[in-house]
């Protein structure tokens, strides 16, 4: 089994990302055999389809660097790396970009609705990304990669591009990948709007918990959330129609591994003013190693490109025997 995942180094990490995927990264590593391996890459390639200050987009890949650590990515049990670092997935994408249609892309629904009305307008980058995406995923012959629901079209156009490649040229090269659905899957949602993703582009900060949050901003947080007068049920069911009170059962029931229904069950009868107390503690206590850890990594900045140094050699190796072949399956002489 080898995996692969990456995201998007932007800034800082908060609740829905932890809850949503990070976690469920570090448990894959823990589970992953001898004959099995990780890879967890900062798609900072990716990045650039949005503008940024050239200082910023190095500070964030670095800061993105130690929060993957400080929630739990060991270096030394999975190849975390930068994407810049390893030029194969630049070279690939273009190859594939020969493979991949038009009317593929023209079917991508994030880019209709990240560009919106200013499709002219956006960057033809944004547009032919999932191909990039196709091409880190198939350079390391990956076998699964962990999706949302907001990434599993890109997955079925990698299997497509994968398919069209292999078939055109009469190989056997790429690894049709399949998506990894973890056991346990939070979807964390936004503490003024239940209805809402938590995340980072919501200009409230009070929406969510971001992991650099000390435990009074997190306590706070908590206590301002949205939710509504009613106290809490015996069963989960019933929070139907109450998507803020669902989303901190939820939240609450994922970070103590138990399920909604017993959440309900220890707190019915309840209202909020008992609750949120709680919640605040066990997310207080939950994020405040991962806080020390990240605080006390996050400027060395020697320390983490060393991890990525390294983490960027052991993906090269393994990814050049595949672009070495996708070359040489297009008659392309170097």
């Amino acid at each position: 089994m080898r995996v692969l995942s990456g995201i998007q180094p932007t800034g800082n990490l908060h609740l829905g990302n932890y809850l949503g995927a990070i976690r469920n990264w570090v448990k894959m590593q823990d589970e992953m055999d001898a004959t099995s391996a990780c890879f967890f890459f900062l798609a900072d390639l990716h990045s650039i389809t949005v503008t940024e200050e050239r200082e910023t987009r190095i500070r964030n890949v670095r800061e993105m660097a130690a929060a993957l650590i400080a929630c739990g990515i060991d270096a030394d049990r999975s190849v975390l790396f930068n994407q810049a670092r390893v030029p194969a997935h630049a070279e690939m994408a273009w190859l594939l970009n020969g493979t991949a249609r038009i009317g593929w892309l023209n079917r991508m629904t994030q880019f209709k609705d990240k560009a919106g009305k200013n499709r002219e307008g956006a960057s033809i980058g944004l547009f032919v990304y999932p191909v990039l995406q196709a091409a880190d995923i198939l350079l390391y012959q990956a076998t699964h990669v962990p999706v949302g629901e907001d990434q599993k079209q890109h997955l079925e156009l990698t299997r497509d591009i994968a398919t069209k490649f292999n078939t055109d040229f009469g190989v056997e090269l790429f690894t049709l990948p399949d998506p990894y659905i973890p056991k346990e899957s939070a979807r964390i949602m936004s503490l003024r709007d239940g209805t809402a993703k938590m995340s980072k582009s919501d200009p409230s900060e009070m929406s969510r918990i971001s992991l650099t949050d000390d435990d009074d901003a997190i306590a706070q947080k908590i206590r301002k959330a949205k939710t509504d007068p009613e106290p809490l049920p015996e069963l989960a069911s019933a929070l139907e129609g109450r998507p803020e009170a669902l989303n901190l059962v939820g939240i609450y029931a994922t970070l103590t591994e138990t399920t909604p229904d017993a959440v309900c069950a220890q707190f019915a009868g309840q209202g909020f003013g008992a609750f949120k107390p709680a919640l605040a503690e066990v997310l207080i206590e939950t994020l405040r190693p991962i806080r020390e850890r990240f605080v006390a990594l996050k400027d060395d900045d020697t320390a983490l490109d060393a991890i990525l140094v390294k983490g960027a050699e052991k993906a090269r190796a393994v990814a050049q025997p595949t672009l070495d072949a996708a070359y040489d399956a297009l008659g392309l002489m170097r």
